[in-house]
């Protein structure tokens, strides 16, 4: 996982690039992009990537606080579409690679833990 705030790259099953969508996040808002252990398949685009944005209070009604901490499957497939870029659709979620889903809910996790504990070295 790394930080950006670059452009998702998207190729086509033959690995040439297909049409690159903008990441669709207001300037300033964090985002982490995430690489794809096993890429999704969307007709005849090949996703490798996916930036998750940091969502806002309201991105995360619906669902506990804690149920997102702890991975909880439901709660990380309620939220994903919401902030995700391209868009995952719950489908997409419940059938992905577990690792996969594992980097997305952690990703979303490091966007709740405040700065002040970030800096703490173990």
């Amino acid at each position: 996982m790394t930080d950006k705030t670059d452009t998702p790259v998207q190729t086509q099953a033959n690995d040439t690039p297909a049409v690159e969508q903008p990441v669709a996040t207001a300037p300033g808002v964090p985002t982490e992009v995430v690489e794809l252990e096993t890429p999704l398949q969307r007709g005849k685009t090949l996703v490798k990537e996916i930036t998750v944005r940091k969502p806002m209070s309201g991105g995360m009604r619906g669902v506990s606080l804690v149920d997102i901490m702890n991975l909880d499957v439901a709660a990380l497939t309620k939220v994903m579409p919401r902030i995700t870029t391209p868009a995952l659709t719950e489908a997409e979620l419940k059938t992905m690679d577990i690792v996969d889903l594992v980097q997305l809910g952690t990703a979303l996790n490091g966007f709740l833990t405040p700065k002040k504990f970030k800096d703490i070295e173990a």
